[in-house]
């Protein structure tokens, strides 16, 4: 244990030594790394940055998100010149089938969701499958763009309030209770999903009644 904690050590002394000379913008080059299937500790790269200039944190979640959506282009083209082979082959028929029908559905909102959510999440994976199913490319980034945003954003906000220890906790718990905070989330969606649904049924019927009334 003592030596792992030792090479991660180094490991994060390293990191920030080639960060320093780029100022804010290591938080977008880290984050590039990162999308482009480099494993990084983004969290607690931008908590660390956060913790030394709280002012700018809105900057750095920024520079995160676009950073991450930009990375992440280099999966969306090996993706989509031959990502298929290599999602059937990491995952079963029937999960394929779940994640090809939600990006076909809703394919904004099946990324975005996953961009919001911390490791374990195997994000990478949805930015291959929105490449497979053929996802519009200024959707793409916009919501890896969004979803990375609203995370680094509250992952800000926690690092002011809690400093930049809460990464470490954070991660423990969810690694705990990651089952738990998956059922949450997908009933989150399913929940907001029934309420757009019932809305766009509610204008439908309304629609419906003005043309009724109009023709009479």
């Amino acid at each position: 244990m003592n030596t792992i904690k030792h090479i991660l050590s180094r490991y994060t002394a390293f990191l920030w030594a080639l960060l320093k000379p780029l100022g804010v913008w290591g938080v977008f080059v880290i984050a590039a790394m990162d999308g482009a299937a480099i494993g990084l500790p983004m969290d607690v790269v931008v908590a660390g940055y956060v913790y030394q200039n709280k002012s700018l944190f809105l900057v750095y979640a920024l520079l995160a998100a676009a950073g991450s959506a930009v990375g992440s282009s280099v999966l969306y083209l090996i993706g989509y010149l031959g990502g298929e082979a290599f999602l059937r082959k990491r995952m079963s028929e029937q999960r394929f089938a779940r994640i090809h029908s939600s990006f076909d559905k809703h394919e904004f909102w099946a990324l975005m969701f996953p961009a919001m959510l911390p490791p374990p999440t195997p994000f990478k994976l949805f930015v291959l499958s929105a490449a497979v199913f053929e996802m519009n490319f200024g959707h793409f980034l916009l919501a890896i763009f969004a979803g990375r945003f609203i995370r680094f954003f509250l992952l800000g906000l926690l690092t002011i309030r809690f400093g930049p220890e809460f990464v470490n906790v954070g991660g423990r718990i969810l690694s705990e209770h990651w089952g738990w905070m998956l059922a949450a989330v997908g009933m989150g969606i399913a929940i907001w999903l029934a309420v757009r649904r019932k809305r766009a049924r509610r204008g439908e019927v309304k629609l419906s009644e003005e043309d009724t009334s109009a023709t009479a």
